[in-house]
């Protein structure tokens, strides 16, 4: 079955500072992972291809991604950054090199947890889905309420979540995720990654078992056709190797048919990103 990971990262520390890393649990994380890194283990775990996201909220990251992509016969596409408050996000993206398939911006880091209600946000967004681009929604359960309004007004708009939206999986807490989960897989322009699950669960002794009401709610309320397998390589790594988390998610979806699974492992994330042309 061809396979596709839909959410990987690389970085360079020789080329700009990662900020984020000084934390002394994510020590782990601080050297340079380059697709070279990535090649052996995805190949192990029969990924033919991938969606390379930003780390950072840098334009520069974004072009030097897109060359990346432009190189390798791994990259299918980037999920990239750019200002979504500034007032020509659509002649940004229209200078962009051709490979850019989404958009993220970090909003987990945003104190205002109605980021997204903006009206520049908004604004920048819908240029986005003029450009026929995906955005990448990087929340936490909290701020899931504002992406509920979000994806509603923007219809037009191929949204992603990330990682689920980052679950308490540690504490096995299922609500008030699980409703607001519900309620934003019922507007039907919005897909789930599922991905960055191991790093949500307990590092040192989590358990597929520990993943599986969490991944059991996104499979249900999305339906496998929008639901796509990332790793979260390499922050996958402080809990979990690569071969480790592709083997989670295989247990997790054990239960699906063979159509469901080739979805959840390819179909959705070339639907999402519109890979077809790249693949």
């Amino acid at each position: 079955m061809s396979r596709i990971d839909a959410h990987h990262h690389v970085w360079d520390l020789s080329v700009r500072p990662h900020a984020w890393l000084d934390s002394a649990k994510l020590a782990p994380l601080r050297r340079t992972f380059t697709l070279d890194d990535l090649a052996g283990p995805a190949a192990a775990a029969g990924v033919e291809a991938t969606v390379l996201v930003q780390v950072l909220p840098d334009l520069g990251e974004t072009r030097e991604f897109l060359a990346l992509a432009a190189g390798s016969e791994l990259v299918a596409g980037v999920v990239g950054w750019i200002d979504l408050t500034a007032p020509d996000v659509a002649g940004t993206l229209a200078a962009l090199p051709p490979g850019l398939v989404g958009v993220r911006h970090g909003v987990q880091s945003e104190p205002d947890p109605a980021w997204l209600n903006r009206p520049d946000v908004r604004r920048g967004l819908a240029a986005v889905a003029a450009a026929g681009l995906a955005y990448d929604l990087l929340t936490l359960p909290h701020q899931l309420p504002a992406a509920i309004d979000t994806v509603t007004a923007l219809p037009e708009l191929t949204f992603v979540l990330d990682h689920l939206s980052k679950p308490p999986i540690a504490a096995g807490e299922l609500e008030p995720w699980r409703g607001r989960i519900r309620e934003l897989a019922a507007r039907p322009n919005v897909y789930c990654k599922l991905s960055g699950m191991v790093t949500e669960a307990d590092w040192e002794g989590w358990q597929v078992a520990d993943l599986r009401p969490f991944a059991e709610v996104v499979l249900e309320e999305f339906g496998p056709d929008r639901v796509m397998f990332g790793s979260d390589w390499p922050v996958c790594l402080l809990a979990a190797g690569y071969e480790r988390v592709a083997g989670a998610a295989d247990e997790l979806c054990a239960g699906l048919s063979e159509s469901e699974r080739a979805d959840v492992f390819a179909g959705t994330a070339r639907r999402a990103y519109r890979l077809q042309s790249r693949l």
